[in-house]
Formats: structure tokens, C-alpha cells, sequence
């Protein structure tokens, strides 16, 4: 089976529902392949403090602060740091080039994480090139050829047309998760839900278009605000 997971490297919800994808697919009879693809919540974002850019769109800082708790407790229970005081604001274009490269040569999954893990663990800017040549050399990446790649254009195209995918399909908010190509499911959703929705998608057969299975409203982010 693959699933195919629309996600934004700086959006906390994703983080949160592929650490619970992950957690619902242990003991998992099929085999699954993981396919992340781009999503923007902010095609226009610029580097800067992360509450100082969300305090201006709701209201002030202690607001976002506020914002944060939940998300920061959540996190905790799926074994994540968020450190979002540290986290940088930024346009996230270049490090799903990075996603993208890393599916061309073995797995993404180690790159999501890494990317995830810098931006609200580590408090580094992940819209800079120096930046996310160092958090792919971290992974055994050499620095220097990640460097010339994001100063190419391999992957752009790419990524444009995963983005377009997106549109396409309506997704408005992620984490978005598409199982074998035909069925959706939003949020980060508990991963006793994602379960059952894993063995409803085993039992169909047959090809549909996309349809969004009927689910407890998940948490996601998308270009207005993140929900709970």
C-alpha cells in the first residue's frame, strides 16, 4: 500500500500525525511505502522570529503563546520537542527540494525528521540554503553536493507539480494522508483511528476518486492557522 502524506515542515500538527501514522502502522500485515509531498502553508513567508511573525496576524505574542501550549503538550506525548520561543519563521520551498531529493536516492523519512527536528527543536532557519546542507550532511549527505543542489534548479519543477497536485485535490490544510492513491484522511488523528482507516483501505478494492473517509475532525494547519 502506498500512502502518500501532504505535509508542511513547519507545521506541528504534521509532525505530531506522522509520529502517530508511524505508531498505527506497527504490526501493519501489508507492506507500506511513505511518500511525503509538498504542501506550503506559507508560499510568501520570509526568516524571522516565529511569535514575533504569528503575533502580528493574531493578536500579539502572549496570544500565540497561548496558541502554543497544547501543541507543545501534545508534542511531548509523541515524544517531541517543540521549543517554539527558538523556531524560525520560513519559506519552506527549498527544504521539500530536500524531501524530493532524499525519495530519488532511498528514504525520506530520515530527512522529514531532521528537517522537523531543526526547525522546532533546534530553532534553526530551514529557509536558508547553508542551513539545510547542514541538516542533510547530519544525515551522512555531503554538504557540499547538497549545497550545489539547492543552488540548482533539480527539484523544483517537482515540487512545483506536487504543490499543483495539492490544489488539485482540494487540500487546504495538512497533515493530509492519501492511502493507495484513492482515500483521504486529515489531522493528526489518533493512531487507533488511522488504524482502522489502514484496514478499511486493505478490505476496498476497486479504483475511485479521492475520497475523504469519514473520520473524527483531525488537528491540522493550513495557511490561515493551526487547529486543535
Amino acid at each position: 500500500m502506498q500512502i502518500e502524506i501532504y505535509s508542511d515542515v513547519v507545521c506541528p500538527w504534521c509532525w505530531i500525525g506522522e509520529q502517530r501514522l508511524l505508531k498505527a502502522l506497527d504490526g501493519f500485515a501489508e507492506p507500506v511505502t511513505l511518500t511525503w509531498r509538498a504542501f506550503q502553508l506559507d508560499p510568501s513567508a520570509e526568516s524571522g522570529p516565529l511569535v514575533e511573525w504569528l503575533g502580528r496576524r493574531y493578536g500579539g505574542e502572549s496570544n500565540v503563546r497561548r496558541m502554543f501550549t497544547q501543541v507543545t503538550e501534545v508534542g511531548k506525548g509523541e515524544g517531541l520537542t517543540m521549543n517554539f520561543d527558538r523556531a524560525i519563521n520560513a519559506n519552506t520551498f527549498d527544504a521539500h527540494r530536500l524531501i524530493w531529493w532524499a525519495g530519488q536516492h532511498g528514504e525520506q523519512r530520515p530527512m522529514v525528521e531532521a528537517l522537523h527536528r531543526a526547525h522546532f527543536t533546534d530553532g534553526l532557519d530551514i529557509g536558508d540554503r547553508a542551513v539545510l546542507a547542514a541538516v542533510a550532511a547530519g544525515l551522512g549527505h555531503d554538504e557540499q553536493q547538497m549545497r550545489t543542489l539547492l543552488d540548482s534548479t533539480d527539484g523544483v519543477a517537482e515540487v512545483q507539480g506536487e504543490l499543483a497536485m495539492a490544489r488539485e485535490l482540494d487540500i487546504t490544510g495538512v497533515p493530509m494522508f492519501v492511502f493507495a492513491g484513492k482515500y483521504g484522511i486529515s489531522g493528526a488523528q489518533d493512531p487507533s483511528t488511522l488504524r482502522e482507516v489502514l484496514d478499511e483501505v486493505h478490505r476496498r478494492e476497486g479504483k475511485a476518486p479521492l475520497t475523504v473517509l469519514p473520520t473524527p475532525r483531525g488537528a491540522v494547519c493550513d495557511d490561515d492557522s493551526c487547529t486543535i
